[in-house]
């Protein structure tokens, strides 16, 4: 509920032209109050003023869109373009205000919170992007740099040290902007400082080059990902010549470990990656999907001095050895999000999977298992298997060929765990023709009885409804969950992916030739 100073904030910013005028008379600690209220009412021309004219050290989104005593509503999610320009140029504009120096006191500026969703909330509808974000920023630090080399600018202007806290996302078509804004931060009044950091469709010598550049000892979360040719050799490279002593978080793209093809000397690098990553102290979240590690987890695993608590391993092809070692490890007894997609690991490990979510059920928060030929013989399975897991939040078994009877009896299953707040669940196999094949394509996948699935549905949460569950939210994504990331760099993602496809049939081609 709002306070009375925050609807006062309100009818103060509702006429514009009064609050542009009278704005700098404001007392200082009430510019927070009216940059939420201008954010949350998309008053963009007095949020530029705002923020040209902040009086405070601070300038944390974070702190100001997120609940607070005067306005409790969390706008953290509201990656608004409009607004977010607005701060952004505002924040140029503080820097070449010309007023007396001592005035500016702004010494942070903290941009971490921002969350990207699928559909914005905010009026515009559009939204700012962490991709873009990137672009903006770089290209604006690089504009204030030109623009204060042309006017004759206090010379105290170039006094001014503004540390910019923010996640960078770098692909190719942005590289030369980053790279441009990172080489001149000593520079430039607004030094950005990279918390996380993003890398897709990059070659491997810009990746290492910006990520030396975004000063990696300061990085928290590094994601390679996608169209990154990222090799068991490359990984070695970069792990021995760059030192992330503040990472928490690590992705790597797919196939960055291949080890059917792996010789001697390659499993040697294999064990020196492990002991790498061991130095890396600080490590609680590890996403290796679409690797293929047959055997080989314990080695990457094993030497790591801290738990993970995140362990993302869909689709890398794991064996019994595998799955013996998870569920025996130190990690087990700490994690709190576990993808295990791709692997049908009631059929072909059930012992060792219920062993690992009995280990984990103290802490796991969040379950994956989607396309691990689930179907109606293992629902009373999984029902025993999740049993134990009371502070499940989220479980998510997409393309698993289940029924819609076995999912009912699942759901009544779920009703019984406590903190469950999300569940994404398949298409039931009854609304495909008899003769479908698991795992279905993207074709197949869309072509099922839209009706019946909607009865279905229906039948669903009428359980979570009688339950008194209306708490949980039950969906079915068709192509799985959104990727904010994706979505904004979606086509030159394709692009390099064509491009690569291309490159693959020429040498392929030019193979065919040379035989004949």
């Amino acid at each position: 509920m709002k306070t009375l100073r925050f609807i006062g904030a309100e009818a103060f910013i509702s006429d514009e032209e009064y609050a542009k005028k009278n704005v700098k008379n404001v007392a200082h600690d009430l510019y927070p109050l009216l940059f939420k209220a201008c954010y949350l009412h998309e008053k963009v021309e007095i949020i530029h003023l705002l923020v040209e004219n902040w009086p405070l050290q601070d300038f944390n989104l974070g702190q100001l869109l997120g609940n607070t005593v005067d306005c409790p509503e969390d706008i953290c999610h509201w990656a608004c373009q409009l607004s977010l320009s607005a701060c952004f140029k505002g924040l140029k504009s503080y820097v070449l205000n010309c007023s007396s120096n001592y005035m500016k006191r702004l010494k942070v500026v903290d941009l971490t919170a921002i969350k990207d969703i699928e559909i914005q909330p905010c009026k515009c509808k559009k939204t700012l992007g962490r991709w873009t974000r990137t672009e903006f920023l770089t290209k604006l630090c690089y504009d204030l740099l030109v623009e204060m080399q042309r006017m004759e600018s206090n010379p105290l202007v170039f006094n001014v040290n503004i540390n910019v806290f923010m996640h960078l996302f770098v692909t190719e078509r942005n590289y030369e902007l980053v790279v441009q804004a990172l080489l001149m931060k000593c520079h430039c009044p607004l030094k950005i400082r990279c918390v996380d950091f993003r890398a897709d469709s990059l070659s491997l010598r810009k990746l290492f080059y910006v990520l030396k550049l975004a000063d990696p000892a300061s990085i928290n979360k590094l994601e390679i990902v996608h169209n990154v040719p990222l090799e068991l050799d490359h990984l070695e490279v970069l792990l021995n010549n760059v030192t992330f002593p503040k990472l928490s978080s690590l992705t790597l793209p797919a196939r960055t470990f291949n080890v059917t093809r792996y010789t001697a000397e390659d499993e040697i690098v294999l064990c020196k990656v492990g002991e790498k990553l061991s130095d890396i102290t600080q490590l609680t979240e590890l996403c290796l999907s679409f690797s293929i590690l047959t055997g080989k987890i314990r080695k990457l695993l094993s030497p790591l001095k801290t738990p993970l608590k995140i362990l993302e391993i869909a689709n890398c092809s794991l064996n019994h050895a595998d799955m013996a070692y998870l569920s025996n490890s130190l990690h087990a007894e700490h994690l709190q999000l576990l993808d295990l997609s791709g692997h049908s690991v009631t059929e072909l490990f059930p012992s060792t999977f219920f062993k690992l979510l009995s280990k984990a059920s103290r802490t796991l928060r969040t379950l994956i298992l989607e396309e691990c030929n689930i179907g109606d013989n293992h629902a009373h399975m999984i029902a025993i298997g999740l049993a134990p897991c009371r502070k499940l939040q989220e479980f998510k078994f997409l393309g698993n060929p289940i029924s819609s009877r076995a999912l009912r009896f699942l759901f009544n299953i779920f009703v019984d765990l406590p903190l469950l707040k999300y569940i994404e669940f398949p298409i039931p196999r009854d609304c495909y023709p008899h003769d479908v094949s698991y795992p279905l394509d993207e074709c197949t996948l869309i072509k099922f009885d839209q009706q019946k699935y909607e009865n279905i549905k229906d039948d669903l949460l009428s359980i979570l409804l009688q339950a008194n569950r209306e708490d949980i939210t039950a969906a079915t994504p068709l192509f799985g969950s959104y990727d904010p990331a994706i979505g904004e760099t979606s086509t030159e993602l394709g692009t390099c992916l064509l491009t690569s496809f291309k490159q693959a049939l020429e040498h392929f081609t030019t193979s065919l030739q040379k035989m004949n």
